[in-house]
């Protein structure tokens, strides 16, 4: 299990508040993905929406995070009905923390975006597990089976 902690950070949700992750609830799940309303995107969100009541009953709150702006967060939530925050990081703040800017081919062209990542965040801000180069596929299940084990 890593323990390697990351710095802390604010920057704006959907709820209208500003997270922060020192005084968020732990375990948290941070999965940062690409941009709001794309395939790959909508169903990763989608499947952590769908089994964020197991991971609330396992003691673990949700955040997904990208640089799209709270506006585009708060349609994509409302359009996927996401019970969860979603965390607008324009200036790449968190991203940065994290070291989930890559470059990235799309449609033959190198473009620098962020590779879909997941984080376990845990007490004192200490990552206890990472997934990064994520396939959404089974991906949310294969996060809340780690969960279930805190």
């Amino acid at each position: 299990m890593s323990t390697t902690p990351i710095d802390d950070f604010t920057l704006a949700s959907t709820s209208g508040q500003d997270f922060n992750l020192s005084a968020a609830a732990k375990p948290l799940v941070i999965y940062f993905y690409p941009k709001d309303s794309t395939p790959g995107c909508t169903t990763e969100s989608a499947a952590f929406r769908d089994l964020y009541p197991q991971f609330v009953a396992a003691g673990c709150g949700v955040i997904g995070i990208s640089r799209d702006s709270i506006k585009s967060h708060q349609n994509f939530k409302a359009k996927l009905e996401l019970p969860f925050e979603l965390i607008s990081d324009p200036d790449e703040t968190a991203c940065a923390l994290f070291d989930v800017m890559k470059m990235k081919n799309m449609y033959g062209k190198q473009v620098r975006g962020v590779e879909r990542s997941t984080f376990v965040i845990g007490t004192g801000n200490l990552i206890l597990r990472e997934w990064r180069g994520v396939k959404v596929p089974g991906h949310a299940d294969e996060v809340l089976d780690f969960v279930k084990t805190l």
